[in-house]
């Protein structure tokens, strides 16, 4: 939690965003000069400009009892009718009227969700591993960590000035789903303590990189000193003059890997020399409590400690009914120490559950994926963001409601990844299949399309992107996953072993459609 006079400032930004909302609402600014404002703030105007979205910053993805309260109390006293969880583990408000938006940011600001940095330059949700502290195997827990960073980078905020934005992700050790292996920063936790670090990875339209790996043994008291290193070198090294190219892994091209490696090492040790930043050993949030009867269900993941489970709810799409938190709230709220993960599949983890509470919680989640192919995730899409270019809420409903029309059998598809636009915001290249949002031509007119992308992966330790492809028709992509799914099938295999052992089919497949 920020201390009294950064929140006090911060209430002072809320005040004046207030201005500049009402005055975009009133068209004395446009659309361009109030993203540029509102971005830093948490917010956008959608694509109709009536409405706008609010992204609750959550550090390492954390919804506790009083966040999940809050969420429950903001969707009911201002009929909040749409949620979305996010790939960067954030909940995002969605159709607000404008002079809603900075009054939730106030009352939010009281349970320690803080909207600051939540879009624009700024540096980003910290992400960590969602099951970080009750994951077996995992090497420790670095989710104090995130939320350090978290503190860090807020505190530092108003005085840095980067090209574009900061994306750090925390990694347990077990896994890795949120993509340490290429996020600007990603710390992965391992057995003797320490952190690995890999810099400058990314996603987006103009290419991706895996991260460059620059330190094997990273002291957790000094994770701060390789932040402000990293931000430093940002600064100092990223393009100020092309915002396609102002993303930390184009300092891979301009420096090369082993001079951006340099680079780095080098800020580290200016900022370890300057001092101030040492962290103290930090321990796991809170201690769990312990069950004694067992569960066994699709759905329930059993802890490192015995007799407790986390529940996995994943709402199609991402997108959390909006009745969920106040029913959630209330199935766990006497629990020791429960509380929810937004994980970055767009899957509600909800942790530190006994037996009998996990059953109650599976109850109130039966809504959710059922198979593999339906825990695929989605960005929100054109039909609300105003960057948008396809609407890929509106693909994956279609998708969905075909594969189990087609009695596709579970496993015979795996989940995909469809990004609305050439930006990656459901991280389409990682995806096992993946779509990205654009146009093809036909008879000479644009059509909506997505190209496709096979053979990505974020598995510990296997990361890789998939090849771009064909360029498929929207309405042709429910008929492909069909017939993928079917070919499968017919063999008695999942989609791993067919994919890899039909190549030639799958590629005739694909043909068909483009």
């Amino acid at each position: 939690m920020m201390d009294q006079k950064w929140l006090q400032t911060y209430r002072e930004e809320i005040e004046t965003f207030s201005g500049k909302i009402r005055d975009f609402q009133e068209g004395k600014i446009d659309r361009k000069d109030y993203k540029g404002c509102s971005g830093g703030m948490g917010s956008y105007a959608q694509r109709d400009a009536a409405k706008h979205m609010l992204r609750l910053r959550l550090p390492a993805g954390r919804l506790t009892l009083e966040r999940l309260k809050f969420l429950a109390d903001t969707v009911e006293k201002y009929q909040v009718r749409r949620l979305k969880l996010t790939t960067c583990e954030t909940v995002q408000l969605h159709d607000l009227a404008a002079e809603q938006v900075p009054a939730i940011m106030e009352e939010a600001a009281a349970c320690g969700i803080l909207c600051r940095g939540g879009g624009g330059d700024n540096p980003r949700n910290v992400m960590c591993s969602p099951l970080s502290g009750v994951q077996e195997g995992e090497a420790f827990d670095p989710s104090p960590y995130a939320a350090a960073v978290t503190d860090y980078l807020l505190s530092v905020c108003r005085e840095i000035h980067m090209p574009r934005k900061l994306k750090i992700a925390f990694s347990n050790g077990a896994d890795d789903s949120v993509h340490s292996a290429f996020r600007d920063m990603g710390f992965r936790a391992q057995a003797d303590g320490t952190f690995s670090l890999r810099i400058a990875g990314g996603l987006g339209a103009m290419g991706h990189r895996m991260g460059v790996l620059v330190d094997e043994a990273v002291q957790p008291g000094e994770v701060l000193y390789y932040v402000k290193a990293m931000v430093d070198t940002f600064c100092r090294h990223g393009n100020y003059e092309n915002r396609a190219k102002a993303r930390t892994r184009f300092m891979q091209d301009t420096l090369g890997p082993e001079g951006l490696k340099e680079a780095f090492l080098k800020n580290v040790e200016s900022a370890k020399a300057e001092g101030g930043l040492e962290l103290p050993r930090l321990e796991a949030l809170a201690d769990v409590c312990g069950g004694e009867e067992t569960l066994e269900h699709p759905r329930a993941i059993r802890q490192k400690q015995p007799g407790m489970y986390t529940v996995k709810y994943h709402p199609v799409g991402g997108l959390l009914p909006v009745e969920k938190p106040a029913r959630l709230y209330a199935a766990i709220k006497d629990l020791c120490n429960a509380e929810c993960r937004v994980g970055p599949d767009e899957t509600l983890y909800i942790v530190n559950l006994p037996a009998a509470g996990a059953e109650k919680v599976l109850a109130l989640t039966e809504d959710g994926a059922k198979t593999e192919f339906e825990y695929s995730v989605a960005c929100i899409g054109a039909t609300v963001c105003q960057q948008g270019v396809r609407d890929s809420q509106g693909l994956l409903r279609a998708a969905v409601s075909a594969v189990r029309e087609a009695g596709i059998p579970d496993g015979a598809l795996p989940r995909i990844r469809i990004s609305g636009c050439p930006s990656s915001c459901a991280a389409h290249q990682a995806g096992t299949i993946g779509f990205q949002g654009g146009v093809r031509l036909e008879d000479k007119k644009p059509q909506p399309a997505f190209r496709l992308f096979l053979g990505g992966g974020d598995a510990l330790d296997e990361a890789r992107f998939g090849e771009a492809g064909a360029v498929i028709l929207e309405k042709d992509i429910p008929a492909l996953l069909v017939e993928l799914g079917r070919a499968a099938a017919a063999q008695g295999q999942s989609w791993a072993q067919w994919s890899e052992t039909h190549r030639e089919d799958l590629n005739a497949i694909v043909a068909k459609y483009a």
